[in-house]
């Protein structure tokens, strides 16, 4: 009985392949999502893009 209602339920999710939000699948929304989650995963934090320090020039002689 179990299986028989786990088999019902994997037939209420929508396929890879049905329209999805902006005109994308939702494998393509998937896939997307997750791209942009690499990416974000992947930022450098402040500091390693904060504007360097100015080196004072020595002096002339």
């Amino acid at each position: 009985m179990t299986a028989l209602a786990a088999v019902a339920l994997t037939g209420c999710g929508k396929a890879d392949n049905d329209a999805g939000p902006g005109g994308v699948s939702v494998g393509e929304a998937k896939a997307l999502d997750e791209a942009a989650q690499m990416l974000d995963a992947q930022r450098l934090p402040a500091e390693a893009t904060a504007a360097p320090v100015a080196t004072p020039a020595p002096p002339k002689k």
